[in-house]
């Protein structure tokens, strides 16, 4: 049996990134729906003014390494860095206000009970 491993500081880019880069790390049935594992990589990206995520599925998400603002509707910004988490759960607007543009910020996100995970990733359907 294979057994998913993996390094979730393997391959960063040296450089600025036109467009963050969303890897699907695993992801499994369960009950309410898929668990899906994420690492996505920012250089200075944010969602666009007056875009807000809004998920049907809670999304747990971790800074790894770098830094990042992200905004909950109704809230001030929060400063996240290394080892800074926010468990964001279902219908929660939320947007990431900055992230670091001097070096890559690294995510790991969970998402949990999404019925039908993205077929391609990209702006406006992660956080």
């Amino acid at each position: 049996m294979s057994v998913p491993v993996g390094n979730l500081l393997a391959g960063l880019p040296s450089g600025t990134l036109p467009d963050e880069i969303f890897t699907t790390l695993t992801e499994a049935a369960a009950s309410s729906g898929t668990v899906r594992i994420e690492r996505i990589l920012s250089t200075g990206q944010a969602s666009p003014d007056g875009f807000w995520y809004d998920q049907d599925w809670d999304e747990f998400v971790l800074v790894v390494q770098g830094a990042a603002r992200l905004q909950l509707e109704g809230e001030a910004e929060r400063a996240l860095g290394p080892g800074d988490w926010v468990m964001i759960p279902a219908r929660q607007r939320h947007r990431v206000a900055w992230t670091d543009p001097t070096a890559p910020t690294v995510w790991l996100a969970v998402h949990i009970g999404e019925k039908q995970p993205p077929e391609t990733p990209g702006q406006g359907e992660n956080a």
